[in-house]
């Protein structure tokens, strides 16, 4: 009887173990299922098209010569770049001032760090709070040679994040403005947000 008990014991902590690392460790972030893959890369595309007509009519538009824009270019859509990612909120609010690329500054509040496994590499991303929306300003092993050298940036709602786990979805990731008007001044990635692995998903740099 007490051999039985330990042995449950024994199975029990075990279980915990292997609980603690898959949450605590990072174990936990892996890539949502996509069930339709196709559909997936529709849905990317459908939406680059619509920003493309947007930048091509809109009178927010960073290109001036809209007859001359011929349409953004990206990495083709894949879904091994949507990702869940484990936060690690910050216990009070900080704040952390980020430059711009006219010298300016401007003020963001610390969110969380994201962590998560990408190319079997556990990485960690600043997540920035500005307003009602989350930022990730962030380069890669691609900056300044397949995509812009001052690095590209993600989006998020506060409401895309639930139980201190967000998805994030680099085939969404885009170019500021100033690549394509150097008179908009764009926020500069902070220094620790520079991935090991090369993210080649999302926007490409292109001449104006």
């Amino acid at each position: 009887m007490f051999r039985n008990r330990f042995l449950l014991v024994g199975l029990f902590l075990i279980v915990l173990a292997i609980l603690y690392y898959s949450f605590f460790e990072g174990g936990n972030t892996d890539t949502p299922a996509v069930t339709n893959p196709e559909s997936y890369r529709a849905e990317v595309a459908q939406k680059r098209k619509d920003k493309d007509d947007y930048f091509r009519t809109s009178t927010e538009s960073p290109f001036t010569d809209k007859a001359k824009f011929k349409g953004l270019t990206y990495f083709n859509p894949d879904p091994a770049y949507r990702l869940t990612a484990r936060l690690e909120p910050f216990a009070d609010k900080k704040k952390l001032v980020v430059r711009l690329t006219d010298g300016s500054e401007e003020v963001y509040e610390k969110y969380a760090h994201a962590v998560f496994t990408l190319q079997d590499e556990v990485c960690r991303l600043l997540v920035l709070k500005h307003e009602n929306t989350l930022s990730i300003l962030f380069k890669d092993q691609t900056s300044g040679k397949e995509t812009y050298g001052g690095g590209r940036y993600l989006d998020l709602s506060t409401d895309d994040a639930k139980e201190n786990r967000i998805v994030i979805d680099f085939n969404e990731a885009y170019n500021p403005y100033c690549v394509y008007n150097h008179e908009y001044a764009c926020p500069i990635p902070p220094a620790e947000n520079t991935l090991p692995v090369a993210v080649r998903a999302g926007e490409k740099f292109s001449e104006p």
